[in-house]
């Protein structure tokens, strides 16, 4: 058994919402963050190749970057402990202390604080030199995940699909529905779907952030045309903003349906999903799995002292 592939896929849980029942859509989430307690969501999947990658290159350790409330590098730091690798992140901003950065100092990942200015330079020409040289036994893990290798991991999981759908009575479904941050999980979906179904992402930030060039490169690099997808608005004013509005509907979701959301990537997902419902995106007797993704380190952040990250 590979040891760096995920476990099966979650139940489905169907959603009953007075919305989903006016319009006749049919919603069923995949619960990934119930997929493990420290590598949740579409973590694992997307971490997989570069773990298996960093084990073939006999390297001793992982580097990688993110924020104070990062789910990505909580996800890499749990991964670096469960599987005998170091961890080094390189972190944005200033130094602080969030329910986040205390669990990567207790997986005991090596943190880098790089200030804003220096944390985005992360994408200019010979930023990795200087980290590699200083660590030269550790593997490079792009951020969030992403590339075609955590792009390719995420492919796996539309293959686990149907066996999930007979549960809920259904032969089939329309579509997928899910948070885009980076692209790079809804890059995978497409790539896992060949076309079969279509793949909607919910953009967490702002379309500057060039998550529609990302998708696309990705795409390319796998040699596969845009099989099929769309992105929507979400982002409400920002990647990380929040407004009274969203958290509103999150508790309000959690209450009705015992479904744990956060206000970076989830929360907004769904609420943008609703206006697309009532925008009659979606004609009456669709089918939608709402992919959720996990990232509820935003949702710690929430309860915690504000740190700008």
């Amino acid at each position: 058994m590979d040891e760096y592939r995920p476990g099966p896929l979650p139940a489905l849980q169907p959603l009953a919402l007075d919305w989903l029942a006016q319009a006749a859509v049919q919603v069923a989430v995949l619960r990934l963050d119930r997929l493990d307690p420290e590598l949740s969501g579409n973590k694992w999947f997307k971490l997989q190749h570069h773990l298996r990658a960093a084990c073939e290159a006999r390297k001793q350790g992982l580097i990688s970057l993110g924020g104070a409330h990062s789910n990505h590098l909580h996800a890499l730091a749990a991964a670096g402990r469960r599987f005998g690798l170091g961890t080094v992140g390189l972190l944005r901003g200033e130094a602080c202390l969030t329910p986040t950065v205390r669990d990567l100092q207790d997986a005991g990942m090596q943190l880098h604080w790089l200030g804003y200015g220096g944390y985005r330079a992360r994408n200019a020409p010979g930023f990795w030199t200087p980290w590699l040289e200083r660590y030269p036994q550790y593997y490079p893990v792009p951020e969030g995940g992403g590339g075609l290798p955590g792009a390719l991991g995420c492919a796996g999981l539309v293959a686990q699909l149907p066996a999930l759908l007979p549960a809920l009575g259904w032969s089939d479904y329309d579509g997928c529905w899910l948070a885009a941050g980076t692209g790079t999980t809804l890059a995978g979906l497409v790539l896992g779907e060949a076309g079969r179904h279509p793949v909607y992402g919910a953009l967490a930030g702002p379309p500057a952030h060039g998550v529609a060039e990302n998708i696309a490169r990705l795409l390319d690099e796998a040699g596969v045309a845009n099989g099929g997808y769309r992105l929507f608005e979400a982002c409400r004013g920002g990647f990380g903003r929040f407004d009274t509005q969203l958290l509103a509907f999150i508790r309000q979701v959690e209450r009705q349906c015992a479904l744990p959301l956060e206000p970076v990537y989830t929360g907004k997902a769904l609420l943008a999903l609703r206006e697309a419902v009532h925008s009659q995106v979606f004609p009456a007797g669709t089918r939608l799995l709402f992919v959720h993704t996990g990232g509820l380190q935003g949702l710690r952040a929430l309860e915690s002292q504000p740190c700008n990250a």
